[in-house]
């Protein structure tokens, strides 16, 4: 995320509170598997789909901020995504 980002993103978890915040990714977390449940169960969705990755998009980023994790959560997305790499050569 830039830095505006950063600041909207901190201005959100003053103005809203810290804990309203951690309930409003639970929330859009659970609007994204509800468009997901319906796209399998046949529904043309991708722009609900999109929406919605973005608003949990936007919530993590706000967790980021809040835990103060920007650097740890791209080294450990590194090491996940080198680790899932292995697996699918057969490496691991």
């Amino acid at each position: 995320m830039n830095f505006k980002e950063r600041m909207i993103f901190a201005k959100a978890l003053k103005t809203y509170g810290e804990t309203a915040q951690i309930f409003m990714v639970m929330e859009e977390v659970a609007e994204l598997q509800k468009e997901l449940c319906k796209n399998q169960r046949g529904k043309s969705n991708r722009r609900e789909i999109a929406e919605e990755i973005a608003d949990v998009e936007i919530m993590l980023d706000q967790m980021k901020v809040l835990h103060n994790i920007e650097e740890m959560t791209v080294e450990a997305r590194n090491s996940k995504v080198a680790r899932l790499n292995r697996r699918l050569e057969g490496l691991e």
